[in-house]
């Protein structure tokens, strides 16, 4: 993807990393604001599930509007390379199915200082905590869809989804953790079509899809 050998190295990443990094870290920031009394065991109950749903949000926006936005112009277009299409060109390269630590590292760090401005650490500090366990949720579930078989119909349903968007309908189907706000957002499945006389007639909510076959490994 890069002529660069840093950058190209830099863009790669086991999808174990983002798991063995920022789980450990966030659970000593946890641990840390509870034992000085930063923040209390009523707070991370409350703030680390609106953190979840944050990045659900979070996840959706940035996919649709930002991964898949081309631009007009060659540096757009190539910035959209780099951060998305790569992937829609080569999706079973396993090392870059999960954001690489050139991106995440400063990203989470300029989310944590902008939420520590905030000076409620109480809320902010699980908030934050609850917003990365959402992210590392996202890239292995990611990971997993492209190179795990699921064996539960929840699992399947996932994959099926996100394989249609890769497939089928890539301006649809953004949700990668989750399908419920590809529905809220009405992004679901596929769009609607014209068809003779009958006007607009919707295909219903199709949401298989013929792949290549997967490279990687399966369990």
């Amino acid at each position: 993807m890069f002529e660069n050998a840093f950058m190209e190295a830099a863009s790669k990443l086991h999808p174990a990393v983002p798991v063995l990094l920022y789980i450990p870290l966030t659970l000593g920031l946890l641990g840390w604001g509870l034992s000085g009394g930063r923040t209390s065991v009523g707070r991370v109950l409350l703030f680390i599930p609106l953190g979840l749903l944050t990045w659900i949000l979070m996840e959706y926006c940035i996919h649709r509007f930002f991964f898949h936005w081309e631009g007009k112009g060659r540096l757009t277009q190539r910035v959209h390379e780099i951060a998305h299409g790569y992937h829609h060109k080569y999706p079973d390269d396993s090392q870059r199915l999960v954001m690489p630590l050139i991106v995440t590292i400063p990203l989470s760090s300029l989310i944590g200082g902008l939420l520590w401005m905030v000076g409620r650490p109480a809320q902010m500090l699980p908030y934050f905590v609850g917003i990365v366990w959402g992210y590392v949720t996202y890239d292995t579930l990611h990971w997993a869809t492209h190179h795990r078989t699921p064996k539960t119909a929840w699992g399947k349903a996932l994959r099926a989804h996100h394989m249609a968007h890769h497939f089928a309908t890539p301006d649809r189907n953004f949700g990668i953790s989750n399908r419920w706000m590809d529905m809220l957002m009405g992004s679901g499945g596929r769009r609607p079509e014209r068809s003779g006389k009958e006007g607009w007639v919707k295909r219903g909510r199709r949401q298989g899809a013929t792949r290549p076959p997967i490279t990687g490994n399966r369990a």
